[in-house]
């Protein structure tokens, strides 16, 4: 032989040999870690019929930009009916009294009828063995153009506080 014995040719063949498990390991483990990421891959890209990742993440970037907008017009819409809401005429007070000493009880009352602003309306029932006087008076931020009694003030203030 060329100055080789059998031993060093076996030697060779048995370092190839370990060489070439070490290698076919290696390919098994990258093939393991392949299919990972490949069934990784398939369910980021999911049912988009894009197949590359930077096509769907423009494609998420789109999405966000139009739900960015919807979330826009919809606060918007919320603050036009808070500021609707806000102004209609719901908090309720009454106040009951007696108009006339000389007679019964508490058969008179005042209602007040306002919103957050104090806007509405009061009205009025005075009740009498003979008559009974109804009057109505328009509130615009808890005062009106006609003169407001007391009764008729506490009823103002009795909605004003409530929640």
């Amino acid at each position: 032989m060329n100055g080789l014995d059998d031993n060093v040719w076996l030697a060779i063949l048995a370092g190839e040999g370990f060489f070439i498990v070490v290698l076919l390991v290696w390919v098994i483990v990258l093939s393991g870690k392949l299919k990972k990421l490949g069934r990784a891959h398939r369910r980021l890209v999911g049912e988009t019929g894009v197949p590359e990742l930077e096509g769907v993440l423009e494609q998420l970037h789109g999405r966000m930009g139009v739900l960015e907008g919807n979330r826009g017009e919809q606060n918007a819409r919320l603050d036009e009916h808070e500021k609707r809401l806000s102004a209609l005429k719901g908090r309720i007070g009454v106040h009951r009294f007696n108009a006339f000493s000389d007679s019964g009880s508490d058969l008179s009352f005042s209602v007040a009828i306002v919103n957050d602003n104090q806007d509405g309306v009061v009205i009025t029932g005075i009740y009498g063995r003979e008559q009974t006087f109804l009057y109505a008076k328009p509130l615009d931020k808890g005062q009106s153009a006609y003169m407001l009694s007391p009764e008729e003030k506490i009823a103002i203030s009795q909605a004003s506080q409530k929640e």
